[in-house]
């Protein structure tokens, strides 16, 4: 943590002003939709909730990651590798077993029937591809 006297703070203030008149800034948005919405499942990113038809889902981190990760490119396929290392932010030995435990329980909690999933589809021999429910 930094301080600052009072006479330190002023002159950064003073700096800070001076760069702001000499740079242009642009105010950035927020994104629109802070929520990924498909037919009887919504991702609401900025609560870091999830909810199947309308009713909150308790998942662990590891199965909200995957979900996110999935839901953000419906329709694009990612193997277990890069399922593993984007969730689990390390490399991706051996993390065959992990990804599959993990899908498996995210299934059993948000798609209506597990053993026929409508989110997330098995590519044989890939990995995994999130569909819209559509």
């Amino acid at each position: 943590m930094l301080t600052f006297s009072d006479t330190e703070e002023k002159a950064v203030e003073k700096a800070i002003a001076a760069l702001a008149d000499m740079i242009p800034l642009e105010a950035i948005e927020p994104p629109h939709s802070p929520a990924l919405t498909f037919p009887g499942l919504e991702i609401r990113l900025h609560q870091r909730r999830v909810l199947k038809n309308g009713i909150d889902v308790s998942l662990t981190r590891l199965e909200y990651g995957a979900l996110c990760y999935l839901a953000a490119s419906p329709g694009r396929v990612f193997t277990k590798a890069q399922i593993f290392e984007a969730v689990w932010s390390m490399g991706s030995e051996s993390c065959q077993s992990s990804v599959t435990n993990v899908i498996c329980n995210l299934r059993k909690k948000i798609e209506p029937d597990s053993r026929n999933p409508t989110y997330i589809k098995t590519i044989l021999g890939i990995g995994y591809k999130f569909v819209s429910g559509e």
